[in-house]
């Protein structure tokens, strides 16, 4: 029988779009070229849905040779319905995630329905020392703690991390972005008192502002409170 890790290989090749392997090689700079297969996400995701039960090899089988194996990867452990499977899993792909695009895809389910178990991860990953799994974690809070779970003390914890990584500048902004749509009052002192620095301060602000959940009086307040260079 074929090795899961060959044949799956072989398979993401059979799934390549060359057009879109080039569009996806200006979206990653970080990435060499030549890692990325050009496999769209779609397939990806459904080709992990039929792999499921199947995965254990390819899974531990890092690093992996191409971008597409990562993406793979990420949406293999995020079909994952157990919490502490989930996590465990996480915890070991996360030192090999080097890009914006499978930091974000990676999103388990298992998350939703865990998350005061999830929490110290979350705090754990935004203290690495690795910008994607800061990123990452600083995502999670994103997807999971500004509703029903939110915590006020989280705004501090994101506006404390260290500035100067774009991509996880990028994920901070984004994070004040989602939270100035979803907890408007204890998000806004962090612009009105510069909590941030210049650029995530700013680029908060932009995204707020490009959003349909900011009514239009919070997003004439916020254009008031950008930073001029």
């Amino acid at each position: 029988m074929e090795h899961i890790n060959e044949e799956i290989l072989k398979r993401l090749f059979t799934l390549q779009d060359t057009v879109y392997q080039s569009f996806q090689r200006k979206l990653l700079p970080t990435v060499p070229p030549e890692r990325i297969i050009g496999v769209r996400t779609p397939a990806l995701r459904h080709y992990a849905r039929e792999l499921r039960g199947r995965e254990e090899k390819f899974l531990a089988a890092l690093p992996h040779r191409y971008f597409d194996e990562d993406q793979l990867h990420a949406f293999l452990i995020s079909e994952e319905k157990e919490f502490d499977a989930a996590l465990a899993a996480t915890e070991a792909f996360l030192p090999y995630v080097d890009n914006w695009a499978t930091c974000d895809q990676l999103s388990p389910r298992a998350f939703f329905a865990s998350r005061a178990e999830l929490l110290p991860a979350v705090e754990r990953w935004m203290a690495s020392e690795r910008p994607y799994t800061v990123r990452f974690g600083v995502g999670m809070l994103l997807r999971h703690y500004l509703d029903a779970a939110f915590d006020p003390a989280q705004l501090a914890r994101v506006a404390a991390l260290p500035s100067g990584e774009y991509y996880v500048d990028m994920m901070r902004a984004w994070y004040f972005a989602t939270a100035l749509a979803k907890q408007y009052d204890a998000a806004l002192p962090y612009l009105r008192e510069r909590r941030l620095d210049a650029w995530t301060h700013n680029k908060a602000i932009q995204k707020a502002i490009e959003s349909r959940r900011v009514s239009e009086a919070q997003k004439t307040a916020l254009r008031a409170l950008k930073i001029r260079k």
